[in-house]
């Protein structure tokens, strides 16, 4: 038989660690705040060892991890805050709510440091759309989710990616990433300072919807039944968001912290432990939509609109009339004190009395696990490519490759959302980034989410790499300056040997390649034990980044612009396959090594990139990554519906040469008066390059050492790759 504290997910040395801590036995209360603080959604006690290795400051961050949300200068004194969420374990049970819940909480760290949310990203993984119509109703009911919650409260939803591998199967992944922006002494930070400082609560009432939530996160989804999910309100999430934004704007508010995991034990120790060390709570003062809640479900519930307020003595009355005045409710729960306790009551009587800081992540358990190769690694990796057959009829690959789910149109997902320009940003058109224009500047803001799990899998530190650096391609390819990265780490058991092992490699990786690009991370998220049954998911580092665009007349997009412009290949396409869209759809392998990172060249063809887009150089650019070469290449042709003819000589067999994914690699077009131009500064930068061929006519036409091996129809091509997921989701 379980003891309690095993049912509540605290293992017997940690218990112990609590009974040191208070010197004598938790009550039920206390055991209850230490389950959910101590939890790895709360705590990070197994990743937080690793993030050691991410850079974390420059010249441009406000504010580095351990806020609500990271912030970036952009100049002018403007600043971005930008932040990664996951919602992965939620929106597995209840996909609508789990995703909506998960908007709603996103917002509320961006507006928590003051910061205006100005435009959201998502970042989805799902198992076999194909033939499961389980997962056809979790993309149907997430998208569904994130667009209605988008919609109340008036932020566009401007992009993101999505894919699609049997390893999520039951195990769905849903990340969103928002920015808000802020001028620089408009930053607001969640502490709780002042002695006799009143605790204010602000928002939705408290119900039992979500208790148990930040320890379910923590938690395989094995046995794992519905209930768990809290319910969003975007009607009073809108509300809540303007009336903190005013509230912060009178000066009378000194912290200001979302009830998110663990709900007000999170809030109320996370913001005492940086304030003045303590808290004093009375819980029969919150306001409950439930009867009969006991103390420790007032204190752990994740009931959803909630803030918590620190606000100076004698001005309560001045966050009421404008709470009031949003529709909203507020009322003084509890205040600031200097004796390091968070000390719960419920009227009188002290029901729980805790150190704050032994709450909070600080204070959590840190473990430093062991690790290990796993063994399929060597498995994996290993693939004799001349036991791969070479297509018969490229036509038909190149067509069953724009119909994969990973790479066919994601045109159904966007019409999900109304992406409307609002008071503060105009969307506009991006190559393989989204990309707004604050108004009233010229200045935009280029963002994106990637990572390629299949890559991860087959190679956690190079395929973590890989995530940073094609995050960076995307936004040089609107013509945005890489800045700053939020990353979402997604993995299976970090207890495991194996399990570690993956997030281990997945972060040294990622620092590396932040350390290369000089994006520093500023914040992100860690979702760990995403597995079922039948295995774990891929490990999944999600990586969000930002860019600026100093002049937002000279974004760029991908697609050709017109008939005779030339197209050229920046890099090198090496031997190489593994881990390729190409082997996964046509051969049905996810095998083989994947290619690696030339950071030195990866930098030479960003400052490329931009120079020649700031000299107004450039007509296209587009990055080459899944599918490889025929893919990218037919992407640029079919936005505009415009036709082009390479000529390639190829020193790689040709599947390879159109389908293989080797890094570093951009296609650009340019008219032909800037041709000598364009190669006088690929000669400059040491780039490699290949003319590929010219922009014309109606047919998509690839030949290859003097042959024609593909030839389509424009039009065609482009209904096959637009088709797909309106025909899938039917």
């Amino acid at each position: 038989m379980e003891n309690k504290y095993e049912t509540l997910g605290l293992k017997k040395t940690e218990y112990e660690r609590i009974v040191k801590i208070l010197g004598r036995e938790p009550n039920e209360l206390e055991l209850n705040l230490y389950s959910a603080m101590w939890s790895e959604h709360c705590s990070y006690k197994h990743s937080r060892v690793l993030f050691k290795h991410f850079p974390t400051s420059s010249e441009i961050v406000l504010q580095g991890p351990g806020e609500n949300a990271g912030i970036v200068d952009i100049g002018d004194n403007m600043a971005i805050a930008m932040k990664i969420e996951s919602h992965n374990h939620p929106s597995a049970i209840e996909p609508y709510q789990g995703a909506a819940t998960g908007v709603g909480g996103i917002l509320r760290d961006i507006y928590a440091m003051g910061a205006r949310p100005i435009a959201l990203l998502n970042s989805l993984r799902f198992g076999d759309i194909k033939t499961d119509d389980r997962t056809k109703f979790l993309v149907e009911k997430v998208f569904e989710g994130m667009a209605d919650y988008c919609d109340g409260v008036d932020v566009p939803a401007v992009g993101g990616e999505i894919y699609f591998n049997d390893s999520y199967q039951g195990n769905p992944l849903v990340n969103a990433m928002c920015i808000g922006l802020i001028n620089h002494d408009k930053i607001h930070r969640a502490n709780a300072s002042g002695v006799g400082n009143s605790i204010m609560y602000l928002g939705a009432a408290t119900g039992r919807d979500g208790i148990g939530g930040a320890s379910f996160a923590s938690a395989g989804l094995e046995n794992q039944t519905e209930g768990v999910c809290p319910i969003g309100n975007p009607e009073i999430g809108k509300k809540l968001l303007e009336a903190s934004l005013e509230l912060l704007d009178t000066g009378c508010i000194v912290g200001l912290q979302d009830l998110g995991a663990a709900g007000l034990t999170s809030a109320s120790c996370e913001t005492a432990t940086r304030g003045e060390g303590g808290m004093e709570i009375d819980v029969l003062k919150v306001p409950r939509r439930v009867e009969g809640m006991l103390p420790v479900e007032v204190m752990i519930s994740e009931s959803q609109e909630r803030m918590l307020l620190i606000v100076e003595k004698g001005r309560e009355e001045e966050v009421n009339k404008i709470v009031e005045k949003w529709g909203l409710h507020s009322v003084i729960i509890g205040k600031v004190t200097d004796d390091n306790m968070l000390t719960i009551k419920e009227g009188d009587k002290i029901v729980g009395q805790v150190p704050a800081a032994s709450l909070d992540s600080s204070g959590a358990p840190k473990y430093d696990s062991d690790f290990e190769t796993p063994k399929y690694i060597d498995e994996v990796r290993n693939i004799n490519l001349d036991e791969i057959k070479e297509p018969e009829n490229y036509n038909d690959v190149l067509l069953k490759l724009l119909a994969s789910p990973n790479i066919a149109s994601r045109d159904w997902m966007h019409k999900q959302f109304n992406i409307n320009d609002t008071e503060q940003v105009e969307v506009k058109a991006g190559s393989t980034a989204s990309v707004i224009r604050i108004k009233g500047t010229n200045k935009g803001i280029a963002l994106t989410t990637d990572c390629n799990s299949r890559y991860c899998y087959l190679d956690p530190r190079e395929g973590s790499k890989i995530a940073v650096v094609e995050a960076s391609r995307n936004l040089v390819c609107s013509g945005a300056k890489p800045l700053a990265v939020t990353d979402g780490l997604n993995f299976g058991n970090p207890e495991t040997k194996d399990g570690f092992w993956q997030l281990r490699e997945s972060a040294l990786g990622i620092g590396e390649a932040c350390r290369e690009l000089d994006t520093p991370v500023v914040g992100g998220n860690v979702s760990l034990y995403n597995e079922t049954e039948t295995g774990s998911i891929y490990p999944t580092p999600i990586i969000g980044m930002i860019g600026l665009i100093e002049d937002i007349n000279k974004s760029i997009t991908m697609n050709f612009k017109e008939d005779g412009d030339v197209v050229i290949l920046l890099g090198k396409t090496k031997e190489e396959l593994g881990g390729s869209e190409y082997l996964a759809e046509i051969h049905g392998l996810e095998k083989g090594k994947i290619s690696d990172v030339n950071f030195a060249l990866e930098r030479r063809l960003h400052k490329l990139i931009l120079d020649a887009n700031d000299n107004k150089l450039l007509q296209s650019v587009q990055d080459v990554a899944e599918g490889g070469l025929a893919v990218a290449l037919a992407e640029c042709a079919m936005e505009n519906e415009m036709g082009v003819e390479v000529k390639l000589d190829s020193e790689v067999r040709k599947d390879i040469a159109l389908f293989g994914e080797s890094q570093s690699r951009f296609i650009i077009s340019v008219r032909p008066e800037n041709l000598n131009t364009i190669k006088e500064l690929i000669v400059e930068n040491k780039i490699p390059s290949t003319v590929l061929g010219t922009i014309g006519g109606e047919n998509f036409k690839i030949s290859i050492s003097g042959e024609e091996i593909i030839n389509l129809p424009i039009e065609g091509m482009k209904k096959t790759w637009k088709d797909t997921f309106e025909l899938l989701m039917k």
